[in-house]
């Protein structure tokens, strides 16, 4: 039988940092997250029987790999312990927790700890849409998408999703504004004084424009530097916060977005009905949730393929506010009372919190670690004891979906 899994301890860095101005490096950042989430768990590096990092692109980005070892520089003491680098795209993060986790279940080891790390801030804007164009089929996509590869793809989703079912700007431009809303609540959010407004969200222009139609640059994910951590372990600390993994599931797509079912990828979906099956409970029986939201797009989808809202129906989902976190509903959706209260994203997502990518899905784990034990502050949802997060790469090629719950005291 499998044996529990609990994080026992967690932390992120700041997302509006540019390493290389600092003179610092994707390392520095590893060792900084790694050592915080030690700290946080109480535990000394010594307990530690294996280490993951989720990274995508470090060998473009900073000319480095071999990441499993840059984990050594945390402590001497883990000197000595099998490591690896996961690659997944902007799933990196999240494969490296299921990989910790299944390690754990299984009983190969009793701790792990996981970094998700990316520094994407060493090149020209371009130069980096090229390195993220790697998480599709490079080769036979980018002649037929042309430069900006993955926002046009994803637009062209945009454009298969308004075909079969309609859609407006609104329901995209109040997702964009709903996670910048939230990482306005994030004092470690990329985007945490910016203030984008759904107004200025639903307005296209020289300063926001339909680069990608329909996406604007308000749709779009940010390019960060950062890492976040976690520390697994079999059983939770005495005395001290944790979080329990229910039930998990990940699958795996084809490349080439032609070849997926869009925009149902039922694929993705399988991902999310293990992890729900797993953890014995339905869609709706979650406090709040954190899922990919690398553009506006991205997360209506999700919305539906998650099973929060039927085929069509993710635009009045988000409309209704039940996505939006009731500290900040009002200034977006007025006095609006949702059938049903689901916030997602509470930090801002990838849009608003922001994307390094490696460490995505790494720190969505950390966001709902703070949300379930009960510090996340002022964008704390109240009494949430039970959460999601969904963390995919490339268009909907590799998806994790996860579900935890705040372990008894």
């Amino acid at each position: 039988m499998a044996r529990p899994v609990f994080v026992v301890g967690a932390a992120r860095t700041d997302f509006k940092r540019n390493l290389r101005k600092e003179g610092r490096g994707l390392g520095d950042v590893i060792v900084e997250a790694g050592r915080a989430a030690l700290a946080d768990a109480g535990m000394p590096a010594s307990a530690v029987e294996a280490g993951l990092v989720g990274n995508f692109a470090a060998g473009q980005y900073v000319g480095q790999l071999h990441l499993g070892a840059l984990l050594l520089d945390i402590d001497p003491a883990l000197v000595g312990i099998p490591t690896a680098h996961v690659e997944a795209a902007c799933a990196s993060g999240g494969l490296a927790v299921a990989g910790a986790a299944e390690a754990i279940a299984a009983g190969i080891h009793d701790v792990v700890l996981v970094v998700g790390a990316e520094q994407q801030k060493t090149m020209a804007p371009a130069d980096g849409a090229e390195v993220l164009a790697t998480a599709a089929d490079k080769a036979v996509e980018r002649p037929l998408f042309g430069d900006h590869m993955m926002p046009r793809m994803f637009a062209s989703i945009a454009d298969r999703y308004a075909t079969l079912h309609g859609l407006d700007d609104r329901p995209l431009s109040l997702i964009a504004a709903k996670n910048h809303a939230h990482a306005s609540l994030n004092p470690r959010a990329q985007t945490r004084d910016g203030g984008l407004t759904l107004a200025r969200a639903l307005t296209a222009d020289e300063s926001n424009p339909r680069f990608a139609p329909p996406l604007k640059v308000s749709d779009c994910s940010q390019i960060s530097d950062g890492a976040a951590a976690l520390v697994l372990a079999a059983t939770p600390q005495a005395g001290r916060a944790a979080i329990r993994l229910l039930g998990h599931g990940r699958t795996t797509d084809r490349r080439r977005l032609a070849d997926k079912d869009v925009p149902a990828f039922p694929v993705a979906r399988r991902a999310a009905e293990r992890a729900y099956r797993l953890a014995g409970i339905g869609p709706l029986d979650l406090d709040c949730a954190e899922v990919h939201d690398c553009f506006s797009i991205t997360e209506l989808v999700t919305y539906e393929l998650l099973g929060w809202a039927g085929a069509g129906e993710a635009g009045r989902l988000v409309e209704s506010g039940a996505t939006i976190l009731p500290q900040v509903r009002t200034q977006l959706v007025g006095t609006t009372v949702p059938r049903f209260y689901l916030p997602v994203n509470t930090g801002g997502g990838l849009i608003g919190d922001g994307h390094p990518v490696g460490a995505t899905g790494v720190r969505q784990v950390v966001e709902i670690f703070d949300q379930l034990v009960g510090r996340a502050g002022a964008r704390q949802v109240d009494g949430a004891r039970r959460a999601l997060s969904f963390n995919l790469g490339g268009t909907f090629t590799t998806s994790v979906a996860m579900v935890w719950e705040r372990a008894a005291p």
